[in-house]
């Protein structure tokens, strides 16, 4: 793992428990890199409830109850997915109070306005229901160009986006 990653889960589960909160991950494009990061952490399980890899549109609609009319209308790879997803998985996740969800288009035959693109959602039980934080929205173009580089690009990239939710958010916990 690169020093900057390894920087980035040591904070991430540094902050959970500060913060504490349980984590729970929906994982497309980054196919569970997250959860594998986060699992080298001596620990973590106190905080970290565990990731659903949903790769494929079917599982999205199996394991967390996206609808297949939002797949077909807006793609897998969209903010309204990606959104429904983090609120999907922390509903399921009884003892989660935060969700993260990731989903992107990383080659090959990605549509051009697609292709890189990486969406992420992060949601928590700010109400009864799960609710999309303000500012817990992120679109990022990956700079990589392989396939297993840009996966670990994305990855990184939420992991940043975990911490700085954890260190900007207000409240005790979300």
């Amino acid at each position: 793992m690169e020093p900057f990653v390894e920087s980035l889960v040591e904070e991430v589960a540094a902050l959970l428990v500060q913060r504490e909160c349980r984590l729970v991950i929906a994982e497309s494009c980054t196919a569970g890199q997250i959860a594998a990061w986060l699992a080298g952490v001596p620990g973590i399980s106190s905080h970290f409830c565990g990731s659903a890899v949903v790769y494929r549109e079917s599982t999205k609609t199996q394991w967390l109850g996206v609808p297949a009319e939002l797949l077909t209308t807006c793609s897998a790879v969209s903010p309204e997915v990606t959104r429904c997803m983090a609120r999907q998985v922390l509903q399921r996740t009884e003892e989660a109070n935060l969700s993260v969800a990731v989903t992107g288009h990383l080659g090959p035959d990605a549509p051009d306005h697609l292709d890189g693109r990486v969406f992420l959602a992060i949601a928590t039980h700010a109400t009864p229901r799960a609710a999309i934080q303000p500012g817990g929205e992120e679109t990022h173009q990956l700079r990589a160009v392989e396939r297993l580089a840009r996966q670990q690009e994305a990855a990184s990239w939420a992991l940043a986006a975990i911490c700085h939710h954890l260190r900007t958010d207000p409240a005790k916990s979300p």
